[in-house]
């Protein structure tokens, strides 16, 4: 269903099915699982029928998502990475993200679930403490050793056992191992960051945890002061930092989240160019299409047309 506010449309669990599902014949997971079968706030599912193009958008759940073979692209917030095979992504509620350029025999797993759906395990509320790529601070993206893969695909598999009998317990079993799922991930990422922040300059931190930052506030949050005051440095410094790190200004980083709130409008709203337009406060359709056109290439009207 389409969204008619000005923010990148959310998608709640129990509606996105269509945006990044075609229909396929796969029995795995929720793919043609009995409605009695399912599990409120979760799901799982193998990248057989994954719509080849998926985002910008906003969901309102957790994602684990898992490359066994091939590539595809991933950007998360302002970041861009590329699944490679053993690739495990781990998103958050909220954040913009988008999946495109899916190799023709790229395979994997994905399991989506509810803010709530481990409170018994983890509330919550310390899920960012529990899990570090679950922080501002952390990396969404990385790969598991053979050994670590092999692991959490039995977990997966598990997961599909009890999902497709009913057995007593069935739901606390699913929850436990979909938090060994995360804790296996947790002790791979951290065995990680050991040697990567060994090797890492303040510099580069700041640039991570300021795109990080636009990527949350960029609606509410238009001017680099105001990030350079929740970074706890000047904006001279931020803008130093990031032009010498990036090759861009910290202006360009904000923009180019805005440039993704307005493709996404585009693509997943209907809401008309010149209601977009100010909506996301610019002066007038005019300037919202030079803005667009210096970013994409293309006009917000031809954008719209390719995508629907």
């Amino acid at each position: 269903m389409k969204n008619h506010n000005a923010d990148i449309p959310v998608y709640d669990l129990d509606k996105f099915r269509h945006v990044h599902r075609e229909h396929t014949p796969s029995a795995f997971g929720y793919n043609n699982l009995d409605r009695a079968k399912h599990i409120e706030g979760f799901e799982l599912y193998s990248s057989e029928g994954l719509i080849g193009s998926v985002g910008p958008l906003k969901s309102a759940f957790y994602r684990i998502s898992i490359t066994v073979e091939g590539t595809l692209d991933m950007k998360i917030g302002l970041d861009v990475y590329q699944h490679q095979p053993r690739t495990i992504s781990l998103t958050y509620p909220n954040q913009v993200f988008a999946k495109n350029n899916i190799s023709a025999d790229a395979f994997g797993y994905y399991m989506l679930f509810s803010p709530d759906f481990l409170n018994e395990l983890v509330p919550s509320v310390k899920m960012a403490s529990e899990f570090p790529f679950y922080d501002i601070s952390g990396t969404p993206l990385f790969r598991l050793a053979e050994d670590e893969l092999s692991s959490v695909i039995k977990l997966i598999f598990n997961i599909n056992d009890e999902l497709q009998h009913q057995d007593t317990g069935r739901v606390k079993a699913v929850k436990m191992y979909l938090y060994l799922i995360l804790l296996a991930a947790k002790r791979s990422y951290e065995k990680q960051q050991l040697h990567i922040n060994a090797n890492r300059n303040d510099n580069s931190s700041i640039v991570s945890r300021f795109r990080k930052l636009v990527g949350m506030h960029y609606l509410a949050k238009r001017q680099v002061a105001e990030y350079a005051g929740l970074l706890a440095i000047s904006p001279n410094h931020l803008n130093r930092v990031v032009k010498t790190i990036t090759g861009h200004t910290a202006s360009d980083t904000i923009k180019e989240m805005l440039l993704m709130e307005a493709m996404s409008l585009l693509k997943y709203t209907n809401q008309s160019v010149a209601e977009i337009a100010y909506k996301l406060d610019f002066s007038d359709p005019a300037s919202f299409n030079r803005f667009f056109k210096a970013g994409t290439t293309e006009t917000p009207l031809y954008y719209r047309t390719k995508h629907n």
